[in-house]
């Protein structure tokens, strides 16, 4: 029976993390389980991953996990991938919260979608606040972009990564999106 695993990596942002459940042996059976964007420190962002279900730190790392681990790298030093063929895995998330992260997952790079528009894209237009709400528990950002969706005149919101707000304005503007530059501080970390 295969666990819960997790490695650290360096990006240009900082220190990320990465868990999953699966040994990558059988195929299409590797699942993401959680992502770690840069915490104000590396040990904090270690601590976190590592404390997340659990999960053992990884002594061998499977090919699907080294591929991804690439794309962010790349992603963050501003060339955007797209994650959508990453498999994730969401434990006990509820059929509206599954439906909330799926149809996050469609907004491309560069682009943005406000908490309404979400809610009526998966058929519960008076849900804005409760697909704020899903986001905000949202165990892999990045790969399930909750940092696209903003608030009603591309106000950002809130988002509940570390570094809050200017986190979600530099991936936006990493990814070529327009946002107000006033939350604009990106880290330029030494690989």
């Amino acid at each position: 029976m295969s666990r819960e695993e997790y490695i650290l990596f360096k990006t240009k942002l900082g220190l990320c993390g990465i868990a999953w459940h699966g040994s990558g042996k059988v195929k299409d059976c590797l699942t993401v389980t959680a992502f770690h964007l840069p915490e104000t420190s590396d040990r904090l962002t270690a601590d976190r991953i590592a404390a997340y279900m659990s999960a053992e730190e990884a002594h061998v790392i499977p090919s699907e996990i080294n591929t991804i681990i690439k794309k962010v790298q790349q992603h963050l030093a501003g060339k955007a991938q797209d994650f959508r063929d990453i498999k994730i895995g969401l434990g006990n998330a509820g059929p509206f919260t599954k439906a909330v992260y799926t149809a996050t997952r469609k907004i491309p790079a560069g682009q943005t979608m406000t908490y309404g528009e979400l809610a009526k894209a998966i058929k519960h237009p008076k849900a804005a606040r409760a697909v704020g709400q899903a986001l905000a528990r949202n165990p892999i950002p990045l790969i399930i972009p909750c940092h696209r969706v903003v608030a009603v005149g591309n106000r950002l919101g809130g988002y509940s990564c570390a570094g809050g707000i200017a986190a979600k304005s530099n991936l936006l503007v990493l990814e070529g999106a327009a946002v107000a530059s006033k939350w604009l501080t990106i880290r330029n970390n030494p690989d």
